[in-house]
């Protein structure tokens, strides 16, 4: 939906006219998974799809929030007062960024927002992070304030952990809100130094193939893995995962220091940091066949030593490998469902992406949707 069309949709749900509109952007990493919570390096790029808000100040001190992707599930909550999670559960996105806000002492106004998307929900593309950038945005623009981008970014992620309880990283929100037009963020995630790293060659392109399989980061498996991944550290004697090499894990499975599921989850993490740091140096070089075998081990270490892959993302790995003109492909995500990419010659991306959807209907039975995006900026007032 336009933005004109949105603003006709606020007069229509609010009873007043709409003051203006923001946007932040979904995001697809392009390679470092379940890396951020240990101290690592993340790739990702914001993308194409996003979460629009139209917005308007009230007199009193109230926020009201909608939301076109959930129909009649409205939600309202004072800012004098504790906010508190509740129903329904989309809104503790926005509720606990107004708290967060709060709690740093900005001055905020109450305030009317109608959201639209394109992000799928649950397909991996963090979602949730756009609508809690497009929240805070909103929230700042109509009291004419503004917050740095790594803190908004700290601030979001703060009240994903307190509100929908998922124990993300940072990675999320800081491409949302840091991400540049034909850019790769290169994150810190124990700093949170960046480094934005080239990446707008017209000859290559990024396909997003949707497995439409929803998943839920509260279930306790991500938690499980997070808590698994402190524990290896633990036994190792240091502050995160980011602080052992690929022959301190070797050492540690020889010695008997970690076994199990702890051994399999250091065994990633250390991998993947360093695949994300070799990505990086293929990506600046221009060799998009090296990037692509990252891609592919990355995708390969998350479905054996993660496991946090499945069927139907696994089967668009292998159609797409046997593609002409693909360079590689991953899971992307958080896992357990949502979407996998494609890096792939743009002459042969439109060839690529009816194959990736035939073949994955052939296994699946359905077709998956598949779309191209580019680096796109990160999370901006529009209007």
């Amino acid at each position: 939906m336009d933005i004109h069309e949105l603003t006709q949709r606020f007069t229509g749900e609010f009873g007043s006219e709409a003051a203006g509109a923001v946007r932040a952007p979904g995001r697809v990493n392009l390679i470092g998974e379940h890396t951020d919570y240990n101290d690592g390096f993340v790739l990702p790029i914001a993308i194409e799809r996003q979460t629009v808000a139209v917005y308007a100040p009230r007199a009193d001190r109230t926020v009201r929030v909608a939301s076109l992707q959930q129909d009649g599930l409205d939600a309202a909550f004072g800012l004098d007062e504790p906010i508190e999670p509740g129903e329904p559960k989309w809104a503790n996105y926005p509720r606990g960024v107004a708290a967060g806000l709060v709690a740093r002492g900005q001055t905020l106004v109450g305030c009317d927002i109608l959201f639209d998307s394109t992000v799928p929900i649950g397909g991996g593309l963090s979602s949730s992070a756009s609508l809690e950038l497009a929240t805070a945005f909103a929230l700042l623009a109509a009291a004419d304030s503004t917050v740095d981008d790594y803190e908004l970014a700290l601030l979001c992620q703060k009240a994903e952990h307190d509100y929908a309880g998922t124990p993300c990283g940072i990675m999320d929100q800081a491409i949302s809100v840091m991400g540049q037009a034909g850019r790769a963020l290169l994150l810190d995630c124990r700093d949170g130094s960046v480094r934005q790293v080239r990446f707008d060659d017209p000859g290559v392109s990024v396909l997003v193939a949707d497995t439409q399989v929803k998943h839920d980061l509260t279930d306790g498996g991500y938690a499980a893995r997070r808590d698994q991944c402190y524990a290896a550290a633990g036994k190792l004697g240091v502050k995160a995962l980011r602080d052992v090499d690929a022959a301190a894990i070797a050492a540690a499975e020889a010695d008997g220091t970690l076994a199990g599921k702890e051994l399999m989850r250091a065994r990633h993490v250390v991998g993947e940091i360093r695949r994300t740091l070799d990505a990086v140096e293929a990506m600046e070089a221009g060799d998009y066949a090296a990037f692509g075998e990252l891609m592919y081990g990355s995708h390969a270490s998350l479905r054996d030593d993660y496991e946090v892959s499945c069927e139907e993302l696994d089967a668009i790995v292998e159609v797409a490998r046997g593609c002409e003109g693909v360079c590689g492909a991953r899971m992307t995500g958080g896992g357990f469902g949502g979407c996998a990419i494609v890096l792939a010659r743009t002459d042969c991306a439109g060839a690529i992406a009816a194959a990736v959807a035939d073949g994955f209907a052939d296994r699946c039975g359905r077709r998956c949707p598949v779309f191209a995006t580019r680096a796109a900026a990160g999370a901006s007032v529009i209007a």
